[in-house]
């Protein structure tokens, strides 16, 4: 008796707790009910929930606002169950596609080997020969004008020697010659004013334009040897030597250092010779060219973190005006696919699916050609008056705003050791890098100096990330990025950001899951002349998260800016850096910048538009450019791929660090997320085929092979691959051939590897080729090592039984690119004497990772 009047006493308290508290504590039976009601509705309505009640006594005691509590919870826990699931997935796919790198570099590496080895080989022959034929004046691999070419056959390389004047300067006029025939476009190079291709007769990438503006030459030569203030990815150059020349000139050797674009790439270093001289009918002359071996000339400075390029003749030709002004011609001449010799660079070696990045001439002109016209008639149009801007400050102070954001945005990128960063150890999944830059000399005399003062001041880290993108226009992207920040930033990261500009630095230790009130304001700044670069301040309305959080409601501030977005561009990088700053900014505020960078990739063409010249500046008037000409379709700028590079910047205290990290690592995972998703819905294909709309095979043999295939796949499986209503071999190939899942065809020969012959427009997606390239990729090749052993074990059912359900796995496209099935059918093909003629597979509900 007492001991039930005990555990009635406790109920009662269980009661009366559970009243006060709403809480409840469910026995099994109850979870059982509620179990088998969530399998049949996971969201039942409050009609629901009350008959739910009526018709179970357990429930009896048990409120519907509490019931309804526990379905909320119920389906919360199915959505963290799902989600553990997919990450699990992806981490997965993460690892299989890690190995798959891993595997590419062994084999470039061991390429690379290859190569040095040649290339040593060659040159040892190439002396022996040199050695015994002095007198045979085709050994001379230099190409000269026919003005300047040598009287005596005897080379003159014994004279370029790093202490002899004379030797400089007869490599300062073979450089003078070459450049003079490129820029009048008698000389191998470009071919035509504007974006152009290499000519069949030299190496590298080149570009070339020609402009009017109104400074004088004098000026021009001095704003266009000042590299770093127009051309943006230049870290440093420096002049080590100057010599001047008896006609008045100067040579010079130049030291410069270039940023990678992209974290998946290594920096570039020149190191050249630049000579400036005047013309006798008045004109300047600015050219440059590498000093190598083969060139002569003293040696360059070493660089353990750079690959060396080399720069052909290149230069500035500055022709005075009548009545003022000047007409500048600009060629750039660039061999950025260097052999990369010393061992120690191997991991940085580019991958060959961003080597277009070193062969694209269109990027080549966007970054220098380009960008030096188009400083120097923004300068020429801030001096005249012509351009007015807002916010009562001056042009160049606007400038500098736009190159100190650039540059910071290039270093974080980069990431350079002398600069101080160190790479973070990651947590297992190597797609976000973080590197911690805790240097003094990062921010001594710099504006972080205040920031750096500070006893518990930590430094700066970064978190950066690199992806291929595919069939998405980068400018659409950006331009996306830039008017939607809602869609992917996150509102307490951006808090924390801005709150290294106050007194109390780090109030917001750690990202805070919010979204914005509402899509930020966009407040204009300046703007280039051509409209291609903008510089704009981004107003953040600000809400508190919580009663303690109200200092954070005020709004918050960014300098943004954004270029590339014009998508009649040829070639174009889209890009959008920012960085928090304070509402009423000073001219030194302090800038952390982060930020996208989005770089086509287009493929090297060996076709007829190998050659083709998308004009640029085919006139003196200054104007647009970058504009294609009349009649040329943008249809092909987004069936491409490209490389999207992320870097978000913070600073941290010491004893946060690890929070910070952990913080930074997560937000850029879910910026990725979200640009994937924005990708995916602004891509004009779902299936991101850079090779567009793929015509339909119409030969008899297609014909043929795509009944054999319908007709096999009934035979062994007893179910229909196609619902064609006419038996016609053309409808047959018709539905195969817009088949949603990819199907494809390999022959199957012994001592030989498997290779496709045929697949429908799905499977070309999916293997990222054509028709005409698809007998260039072996089945081995595109099925990841798990693939490879199933498909080995299930070969002899496939041989017997005629098919085999094969489990969801991975495999990589001929780009490169990992793609994910979740499941394959594979099946033999018979003819029509019922005779083995090929192996087929059907692979479902295919993506791309």
């Amino acid at each position: 008796m007492a001991l039930s009047m005990h555990r009635e006493s406790n109920s009662s308290g269980n009661r009366q707790q559970m009243d006060s508290s709403k809480y409840v504590r469910y026995t099994p039976e109850q979870v059982e009910a509620l179990e088998r009601v969530y399998t049949e509705c996971p969201k039942p309505s409050s009609m629901r929930r009350q008959q739910l009640i009526r018709e179970c006594p357990i429930l009896s005691n048990i409120e519907p606002k509490q019931i309804k509590v526990w379905f909320q919870n119920r389906r919360c826990r199915e959505k963290q169950r799902k989600e553990s699931s997919r990450l699990q997935t992806v981490n997965r796919k993460l690892t299989a596609m890690n190995k798959l790198l891993m595997e590419e570099n062994d084999r470039l590496q061991k390429q690379v080997s290859h190569l040095v080895y040649n290339n040593g080989y060659m040159r040892q022959k190439l002396h022996t020969v040199s050695t015994t034929a002095t007198t045979d004046g085709s050994c001379e691999s230099v190409v000269v004008s026919d003005q300047h070419q040598q009287q005596n056959p005897t080379p003159q390389h014994p004279q370029r020697d790093a202490n002899n004047p004379a030797g400089l300067l007869a490599i300062a006029e073979e450089t003078l010659a070459e450049f003079l025939s490129k820029a009048t476009g008698t000389a191998p190079g470009p071919d035509s004013i504007g974006i152009v291709a290499v000519s069949r007769n030299c190496s590298g990438v080149a570009a070339r334009a020609c402009g009017l503006v109104s400074l004088e030459p004098t000026k021009v030569a001095e704003i266009l040897k000042d590299r770093p203030s127009w051309f943006r990815d230049c870290r440093c150059l420096d002049v080590l030597g100057a010599i001047p020349t008896e006609n008045g000139g100067m040579m010079e050797l130049i030291y410069m250092q270039t940023y990678a674009p992209t974290t998946l790439a290594v920096a570039r270093d020149f190191w050249t010779l630049r000579y400036t001289t005047s013309l006798p009918d008045g004109s300047l002359v600015i050219c440059e060219r590498s000093l190598t071996s083969s060139t002569g000339g003293p040696t360059g400075p070493p660089a353990t973190c750079f690959a060396r390029a080399e720069m052909l003749p290149s230069g500035y030709l500055i022709r005075p005006c009548d009545g003022g002004g000047s007409i500048i011609h600009i060629v750039d001449h660039i061999d950025l696919d260097v052999r990369i010799k010393c061992k120690q660079l191997f991991a940085w070696s580019v991958p060959e699916v961003l080597r277009p990045l070193y062969e694209s001439s269109k990027i080549l002109a966007q970054k220098m050609t380009m960008a030096a016209l188009r400083h120097i008639r923004q300068i020429a149009q801030e001096t005249s008056g012509e351009i007015q801007y807002s916010g009562g400050r001056q042009p160049a102070v606007l400038r500098t705003f736009s190159q100190r954001l650039s540059r910071g945005f290039n270093d974080a990128i980069n990431g350079f050791m002398d600069d101080g960063w160190s790479i973070v150890t990651g947590d297992g999944v190597e797609d976000v890098t973080i590197a911690i830059n805790s240097s003094p000399n990062k921010f001594l005399g710099s504006q972080y100096n205040s920031l750096a003062m500070l006893p518990s001041f930590g430094g700066v880290l970064c978190a950066k990330a690199s992806m291929l993108l595919q069939n998405v226009p980068p400018a659409l992207l950006v331009r996306f990025l830039r008017e939607h920040r809602a869609e992917w930033a996150d509102y307490g990261v951006d808090a924390y950001s801005a709150a290294c500009l106050k007194t109390s630095p780090y109030a917001v230790p750690c990202a805070r899951p919010s979204g914005f009130a509402s899509n930020p304001v966009i407040l204009p700044l300046a703007h280039t002349v051509e409209h291609e670069e903008f510089l704009e301040v981004v107003r953040l309305e600000g809400h508190a998260f919580s009663p303690e959080d109200i200092a954070l409601s005020r709004d918050m501030y960014l300098l943004q800016l954004c270029s590339g977005v014009d998508e009649n561009a040829a070639g174009a990088c889209a890009q959008l850096v920012f960085a928090p700053i304070d509402e009423s900014f000073a001219d030194d505020a302090p800038l952390l910048p982060s930020g996208f960078r989005v770089i086509p990739l287009d493929p090297k063409s060996d076709g007829p538009t190998a050659t083709r010249t998308l004009d640029l500046a085919s006139t003196l008037e200054v104007g647009h450019g970058g504009v294609r000409p009349a009649g040329e379709s943008d249809s092909g700028s987004y069936n491409q791929r490209s490389v999207l590079t992320i870097a978000f910047q913070f600073t941290f205290e010491n004893h946060f660090r690890d929070n910070v990290v952990a913080m930074a690592r997560q937000y850029v995972r879910s910026v990725v997320g979200s640009v994937q998703r924005v990708a995916m819905a602004i891509s004009p294909s779902p299936c991101g085929s850079h090779l567009g709309p793929k015509p339909l095979p119409g030969s008899p043999e297609a014909l043929t092979l795509a009944q054999w295939i319908c007709r096999s796949y009934r035979i062994h499986t007893g179910g229909e691959l196609l619902r064609v209503d006419s038996q016609r071999g053309d409808a047959v190939l018709k539905q195969l051939w817009h088949h949603s899942d990819a199907i494809m065809c390999c022959s199957v020969k012994s001592k030989a590897s498997a290779v496709f012959t045929f697949a429908n427009q799905a499977g070309l997606d999916m293997l990222e080729t054509t028709l005409v390239s698809l007998q260039d990729i072996m089945l081995d090749k595109i099925l990841d090592e798990a693939g490879r052993k199933i498909l080995l074990s299930e070969f002899p059912k496939i041989m017997q039984q005629g098919f085999a359900y094969l489990p969801a796995g991975i495999c990589v496209s001929s780009m490169g690119r990992p793609v994910s099935y979740e499941q394959a059918i594979a099946w033999k093909v018979l003819d029509d004497n019922d005779s083995y003629h090929c192996l087929s597979f059907m692979f479902l509900n295919w993506s791309f990772v």
